[in-house]
């Protein structure tokens, strides 16, 4: 199970958020092996003053978390970051626009279907 949440500047991200969305599964299938129709993302679309950042950054900034199973190698995680920051390119993100990460909880503490996530049968593997 992945769970994905986006956060950018509402008009920003907004004329974005087709394409951005399109990348980040389309990594997250090349790089953990997730069926195509597994597509969990919500986004956070903020007003310019509810959302701080460093400066350095321009208005573009995006946040990106991604929640998942443990179970997956450094290599596949280091996959999944690099193939975003190189898809993401072609909507106009830089990588000093876009901030990734990981955050990865055992399976017996999600729910899913009516049952804890460790007793069910996945249709892929968590263990690349």
């Amino acid at each position: 199970m992945v769970l994905v949440k986006i956060y950018g500047i509402r008009d920003k991200l907004g004329a974005i958020r087709l394409t951005l969305s399109d990348m980040v599964h389309m990594s997250l299938v090349d790089a953990f092996g997730i069926p195509e129709e597994d597509k969990f993302q919500r986004f956070f679309w903020l007003e310019r003053d509810d959302f701080v950042y460093p400066a350095g950054h321009s208005e573009h900034y995006t946040i990106i978390e991604i929640l998942i199973f443990e179970g997956r190698s450094d290599r596949a995680k280091k996959e999944l970051i690099n193939l975003i920051y190189e898809r993401t390119a072609a909507c106009g993100l830089t990588a000093n626009d876009l901030e990734i990460v990981l955050i990865e909880s055992p399976r017996v503490n999600w729910g899913i279907n009516g049952l804890p996530a460790d007793e069910l049968k996945l249709p892929y593997r968590v263990d690349i």
